[in-house]
C-alpha cells in the first residue's frame, strides 16, 4: 500500500522542461489507493506556478506523504518539498530559498503589474515557508531575499525538514549558473557525483 514518486528533474515543462503538474497528477492517479506516498526530490527547481499545482496536488493526496531530498531542493523544488507530512535530507544534500524571479517586456506599467505580481508570489511562497517552520513572516523574507542556501543540518536546525539521513551519491548535471549565490563546489575523489563534495563556505 505504497507508492513512490521521483521529481529528479526541472520543474515545469516548456522553458525549463522537465516534471510538469499533470505528469506528476496523471503519476499519482496511476498509483491508486495507496496509504504511504515517497516522494524523493533531486531538482534545481524551475516554473513556479508548476511547483505551486504540484504542491497542493501532494498536500490534497489522502496517502501519508513522506518527502526524502536525496539531492537537491531548490527554490520552487524546496516549497514542493514542504509539502510532506514528514520531510526527511541526505546528510549531504542541499536545500535553497529564494525571492522569485522572471523576464517580462513592455511598458513601465507592464513592468509595474510584474513588479507587483512577483510581490504576490513571494507572499505565496513565503506562507508556505511559515507554516512548516514556525518562523516569523519578515524571517522567512529575508532569508528568501538572500538566496538562504542550507546543508541538512541547518535546514533542520531551521525548522524546513524533520530529519537528516545517511549520505547519498547521486549525480547529476543541473546547471547552478542562474542563481547568484551558489555555493563553489570540488570534486570528491570518489566520483563526479556533485553530491559528494567539499562545500565551500560562501
Amino acid at each position: 500500500k505504497a507508492g513512490e514518486l521521483f521529481l529528479y528533474d526541472e520543474i515545469g515543462g516548456g522553458f525549463f522542461g522537465g516534471i510538469t503538474a499533470k505528469q506528476v497528477a496523471d503519476d499519482l492517479n496511476a498509483l491508486g489507493k495507496i496509504d504511504t506516498l515517497n516522494v524523493r526530490i533531486n531538482s534545481p527547481g524551475g516554473d513556479v506556478f508548476q511547483g505551486l499545482a504540484i504542491y497542493n496536488t501532494l498536500k490534497r493526496h489522502p496517502a501519508n506523504v513522506v518527502v526524502d531530498v536525496d539531492g537537491m531542493a531548490l527554490s520552487i523544488a524546496s516549497i514542493i518539498a514542504m509539502a510532506g507530512n514528514t520531510i526527511n535530507m541526505a546528510q549531504n544534500a542541499m536545500m535553497m530559498i529564494h525571492d522569485p524571479w522572471g523576464i517580462t517586456g513592455g511598458t513601465a506599467e507592464d513592468f509595474r503589474k510584474q513588479a507587483d505580481l512577483m510581490d504576490q508570489v513571494k507572499e505565496n511562497l513565503a506562507n508556505i515557508y511559515v507554516a512548516r517552520t514556525g518562523k516569523a513572516e519578515d524571517e522567512v523574507s529575508q532569508l528568501m531575499a538572500d538566496e538562504t542556501w542550507m546543508q541538512a543540518d541547518e535546514a533542520k536546525a531551521s525548522g524546513f525538514i524533520d530529519s537528516v539521513t545517511e549520505d547519498l551519491a547521486i549525480a547529476a548535471s543541473f546547471d547552478l549558473s542562474r542563481f547568484r549565490n551558489a555555493p563553489k563546489v570540488q570534486a570528491s575523489a570518489t566520483g563526479s557525483s556533485i553530491y559528494r563534495l567539499k562545500i565551500e563556505q560562501m
